[in-house]
């Protein structure tokens, strides 16, 4: 990905990050609440298979698609 829309899309994944703060359901593994920027970061990651950055200029909009499934959808 371009360097601009790398850094449109770390915006938003910030800005996903949050609206999911306070709002991701509890979990053993972290017992002191969830970081919401790298439970995004990471979900994105699983979702595509790389990293943000390293995803095509290609699939900017499916990226912003995902994002905002996950605001409705946190999991």
């Amino acid at each position: 990905m371009n360097k601009d829309n790398a850094s449109k899309i770390w915006k938003l994944i910030q800005e996903t990050g949050d609206f999911l703060k306070d709002k991701l359901p509890n979990h053993p593994n972290h017992p002191k609440g969830r970081n919401p920027y790298a439970h995004v970061a990471l979900e994105v990651k699983n979702y595509f298979g790389i990293t943000y950055k390293d995803i095509p200029d290609q699939k900017y909009n499916k990226v912003i698609k995902y994002l905002q499934k996950l605001k409705q959808n946190p999991s």
